[in-house]
């Protein structure tokens, strides 16, 4: 069940990211769909729905590879050091 969850938390952002790629792409083929008064509008409301579902996908991943400690050296968190 747990796997599932996670599968589907990474489903949701990338079926996001993926209508940010249909509203660019239909904005270059002159296609304005129905919730936007204009163009321009619709690809930066596709280009940030893109860039969200990305930015969601890899930060899920890095959190996961870090607590599994399968990341590179620079992406590790540092540690305070308290007096």
């Amino acid at each position: 069940m747990q796997r599932f969850l996670a599968l589907m938390v990474l489903v949701i952002p990338a079926v996001f990211a993926g209508y940010g790629i249909k509203l660019m792409r239909d904005t270059v083929f002159n296609i304005l769909n129905p919730p936007y008064p204009f163009l321009m509008l619709q690809f930066f409301a596709g280009l940030v729905a893109l860039i969200l579902g990305v930015w969601f996908i890899g930060g899920f991943i890095l959190h996961r590879d870090r607590k599994n400690n399968k990341v590179a050296p620079r992406f590790r968190l540092k540690e305070n050091k308290s007096p």
